[in-house]
């Protein structure tokens, strides 16, 4: 089986395990929010983030109010999600930098999303998939573990599996794709103890690779 075939295999096992692929993050549709609550969830489980993004969007909801906002207490709201010194200077500094160079709206494009503080690829690839449909391999560990095993990568980096997924998952597949891996991820295929006895890829000519 070619790696083009496993991909279209994959596509359509995880489509049929996870027919409503949702995104972990509970964003409400706001693009704001999508944004700052994927900065902070980098090295942090989403569920965290959604606990800890109650409080910190009633009290900066928008871009201008999270702009406006002063550090100690941005660090005071998200200091269970670690990391949050850091965390805390990039959402303040993305929201300052939306209101000064977008009018406080999230930019689609790849480079402008990256010119934001605490967006690398992953957290732009969210974005552009979730909001404006542009498609993108959200390469995170779950996506990294789950498609070298099944054999549709051979490199383990996140650029490498980004580029290399970009090209066997039809862009208008790709955001739900990566939604369901997480799923599948947390279900099946966790990076320690995968039920490989009871896995949905048996049935199809995958030879896993752990």
């Amino acid at each position: 089986m070619t790696k083009k075939q496993k991909a279209v295999n994959a596509v359509e096992v995880l489509k049929n395990l996870y027919p409503e692929a949702v995104c972990s993050l509970d964003h409400g549709n706001d693009p704001f929010r999508l944004l700052i609550m994927a900065i902070l969830s980098a090295q942090c489980t989403d569920a965290r983030v959604n606990i800890v993004s109650r409080e910190l969007f009633e009290a900066y909801p928008t871009a201008k109010s999270m702009a406006k906002a002063e550090i100690e207490d941005l660090e005071r709201i998200i200091h269970s999600v670690g990391l949050y010194r850091s965390k805390a200077k990039n959402i303040k500094g993305a929201a300052v930098r939306l209101c000064e160079a977008y009018g406080g709206e999230i930019p689609q494009e790849m480079k402008e999303l990256l010119s934001l503080d605490g967006v690398g690829r992953k957290v732009a690839n969210l974005v552009r998939g979730d909001l404006f449909g542009l498609g993108g391999i959200v390469a995170d560990t779950h996506c990294i573990r789950i498609s070298a095993r099944l054999g549709l990568v051979n490199k383990t980096t996140p650029i490498e599996v980004e580029r290399q997924l970009d090209k066997l998952i039809p862009k208008e597949e790709q955001s739900d794709f990566c939604h369901r891996m997480v799923l599948f991820g947390r279900e099946y295929c966790s990076a320690k103890k995968p039920r490989c006895s009871v896995c949905p890829f048996n049935a199809l000519d995958f030879k896993c690779i752990l």
